[in-house]
């Protein structure tokens, strides 16, 4: 048996190469995104490099459609990498389903060093074994192979039996130092002897992925906690690959906290909080929600939740990473994300607008020159009252229908005076008079007439032209909006609110 402490170390000075290696299954999960994050930000800190391979050897369950879409979430949350997927480098290929003759290769070399072992056991076979011995027939394979003699061996294959290769774990602990949950020791008999080839000879995952990491130099395997039980067998078939001239030394492992969503489960794919793509489609924006990723698990300092990338880059450690899990808390994630959406330049903030607008069809395609004017004064009214871009269609939509679309919400009549279209008519006579229509104009003689001279509250006084402009309880400013719709249209819908009550 190999003895795992000849195997080299990572050290200090070793330049850091992470990966990123997904499945391509199912849409883009958070927390697979926030993996990303994670090697992405350390690789960046540390000037070292990101890989992005792929794997994608399951027929079954992977899909070009869901690796499209992971290189779309990467590319618009701006996670690059310097080798990989699209970019190319030393290593190519970087997916598993074309490098098929480099694991060959490897595994002739460990079979050849006596690594692995043929193992022809059946899962009925290992089970009617536990029972007879009195042991819980689930315990899985009892290393029952190991010692076969060459006979034994012939007998099996004159069945027709093909083995699968197995790792011979040791006996004895397999201790390894985790960069975010310090030393972790798995006792001997805790891991059984796995399998990393099947009896047709396709590897597994448990050996082609350390074998890619070898062989692309990775320094770092940062993943999730959830794949912590596995990474006895990496540790051992890392020192196996080493004794083979394949591996250089043993990577760092740090396995990253789960992410929770409701009631404190494990957040699934079905769990609507965890779609990349739901969230993006809501409304919030790449400087946002990469802001909020970054706190599962990590923080910039006690007292500060609002970083940018750069920001991000220069304090990311990932030996500051928190053991315990993160809770996916979407109003802390919005209002993180309404703090980097007032934070836009106005004129990043108003162009970022217009897929929103657009999806919800108030515009086209290429938006007409009234549109844009609409849109020039009324991104402003909106841009410190929003935390999810999305959120802008809703308060929006009346600048961009026609007078005869507007459509009075069930709500928006609650709290209106007794002497609703008294008021109204008076609106009207008032703002027949304005000369400048501006917002200040309009403003000044609605005052004068309906708080001045009828004497209502201000809430009284306006709430039935905010719902007659925009037919809800709710709106930006109500003089910029009338302004911004003109004279006629402001006038058209007050008459046309007084006349329907």
């Amino acid at each position: 048996m190999i003895d795992l402490s000849l195997i080299p170390e990572v050290t200090e000075e070793t330049p850091v190469r992470v990966r990123f290696c997904p499945s391509p299954t199912g849409t883009p999960h958070v927390g697979l995104i926030r993996t990303a994050l994670f090697n992405w930000a350390y690789a960046r800190h540390t000037g070292g490099k990101m890989i992005f391979r792929i794997e994608d050897t399951d027929a079954k369950r992977d899909s070009e459609e869901s690796y499209n879409q992971v290189l779309e979430a990467l590319g618009w949350l701006g996670i690059d990498w310097d080798e990989g997927v699209n970019v190319g480098g030393p290593h190519e290929p970087y997916r598993q389903s074309q490098r098929g003759e480099i694991y060959q290769d490897v595994i002739a070399k460990l079979r050849a060093a006596g690594h692995v072992y043929e193992s022809y056991s059946t899962p009925e076979e290992v089970e009617a074994r536990h029972k007879a011995a009195g042991r819980d027939p689930k315990l899985g394979y009892d290393n029952f192979d190991r010692e076969l003699t060459d006979e034994q061996k012939a007998a099996f294959k004159a069945e027709g039996r093909e083995p699968v290769l197995r790792v011979r774990m040791p006996d004895h602990d397999v201790t390894f130092n985790d960069l975010v949950r310090g030393e972790i020791t798995f006792k001997p008999g805790t891991v059984p002897d796995y399998v990393v080839v099947r009896a047709n000879g396709q590897p597994l995952y448990t050996l082609v992925n350390p074998i890619d990491d070898a062989l692309m130099g990775i320094t770092h395997v940062l993943r999730g906690e959830d794949l912590l039980s596995s990474t006895p067998r990496q540790v051992v078939l890392y020192a196996l690959l080493h004794d083979i001239g394949v591996a250089q030394y043993m990577p760092r492992f740090g396995h990253l906290p789960y992410v929770m969503g409701q009631g404190n489960k494990k957040l699934s794919k079905r769990d609507p909080e965890s779609s990349l793509f739901l969230h993006r489609d809501n409304g919030f924006i790449p400087e946002g929600l990469l802001n909020y990723l970054a706190l599962l698990g990590w923080s910039l300092s006690a007292d500060e939740d609002i970083f940018s990338r750069d920001q991000l880059i220069e304090a990311f450690d990932v030996t500051d990473v928190l053991s315990n899990p993160a809770r996916f808390d979407v109003k802390k994630a919005e209002a993180i994300n309404g703090t980097h959406v007032r934070m836009l330049e106005p004129q990043d903030f108003r162009d970022r607008l217009v897929p929103y607008l657009q999806a919800a069809q108030l515009v086209g395609e290429e938006l007409t020159a009234r549109e844009n004017e609409i849109l020039d004064q009324a991104a402003p009214l909106v841009q410190e009252r929003i935390a999810l871009l999305g959120e802008a269609t809703d308060m929006l939509e009346f600048l961009f229908k026609s007078d005869d679309q507007i459509v009075i919400a069930d709500n928006a009549l609650k709290g209106m005076p007794a002497n609703l279209v008294e008021v109204v008519d008076a609106s009207v006579a008032a703002l027949e008079t304005v000369s400048e229509w501006n917002a200040e104009q309009i403003q000044v003689a609605l005052r004068a007439k309906l708080v001045d001279e009828l004497e209502l509250k201000p809430r009284q006084a306006f709430g039935p032209a905010r719902v007659a402009i925009s037919g809800k309880r709710v709106s930006p400013p109500l003089f910029e909006s009338m302004e911004i719709l003109g004279r006629e249209s402001s006038l058209n819908r007050l008459r046309a609110f007084g006349e329907s009550r």
